[in-house]
């Protein structure tokens, strides 16, 4: 049975380094990319060797869509020599950055970086990698819980993250004749270093955040990455099109 493989952005640390463990644990093969920390990428890589696994990691800026097409010749390349494969199956948009900034103090320069990399990148990427995406593959788009709930200093950020969503919908529908299905997971808040660490490491945002959680906790990266295995798993294959949110239950 041909091993599946996952192209990750930003899998070098994070929730895509996590979600590269669980699928690599499962079996399933990993193409990720980092942005400049090589030495992280390389670990990953050794990580899941160790265990088994095969992976390659391979370097790129979500915010530069004109490097896009070379990133696709550099997936080809290591599809047929990593792989011998031609296609991959799996595609996480996942690579992101956060500024927190409310909106009367928002900067244009802050929203186009914003823009760059959470929507325009994940556009235009996902377009360039198409003829590599196995039909019958699937595609995952990361969101976030503030595309539902409204906190103070995130309106820039929410945004992108609301175009996703709607981007997600318009995917599934023209990407169907292939088989290819795209779905949105929205994480709520997450103990990781995004956002310089504060909600891992600043105990009254934990506390706040865990108070207005159903589970009563924040959550962990094992959470997101579980549930993005779960998503590219067999099981899931019916669903299309969907927005899934992964946060405990906040703010309900």
């Amino acid at each position: 049975m041909t091993r599946k493989i996952a192209l990750i952005t930003g899998a070098s640390r994070g929730l895509g380094k996590n979600a590269a463990l669980h699928l690599a644990a499962q079996g399933v093969d990993i193409i990720g990319t980092y942005h400049s920390r090589r030495d992280e990428a390389q670990a990953l890589v050794s990580q899941i060797e160790e265990a088994g696994g095969r992976a390659v990691m391979l370097q790129l800026d979500v915010a530069d869509s004109a490097s896009f097409g070379t990133f696709a010749e550099n997936v080809k390349n290591a599809l047929t020599s990593h792989f011998e494969r031609d296609t991959f199956d799996f595609l996480l948009n996942n690579a992101g950055m956060g500024i927190h900034a409310s909106f009367a103090e928002t900067s244009e320069a802050q929203f186009d970086q914003l823009v760059n990399v959470h929507l325009k990148g994940p556009f235009f990427l996902t377009q360039r990698l198409l003829p590599l995406l196995a039909d019958g593959g699937r595609i995952l788009n990361v969101s976030s819980g503030l595309a539902r709930f409204a906190l103070p200093g995130y309106a820039a950020y929410a945004v992108m993250k609301g175009g996703i969503e709607v981007l997600t919908r318009y995917q599934a529908k023209e990407l169907g004749a292939r088989g290819i299905s795209v779905n949105t997971i929205a994480p709520g808040a997450i103990e990781t270093d995004f956002g310089g660490g504060a909600v891992r490491d600043n105990a009254a945002l934990n506390t706040m955040v865990a108070s207005n959680t159903a589970l009563g906790r924040v959550g962990l990266p094992d959470d997101i990455g579980a549930a993005i295995a779960l998503l590219f798993s067999e099981g899931s294959r019916w669903i299309n099109a969907q927005r899934i949110e992964a946060s405990g239950g906040m703010f309900l």
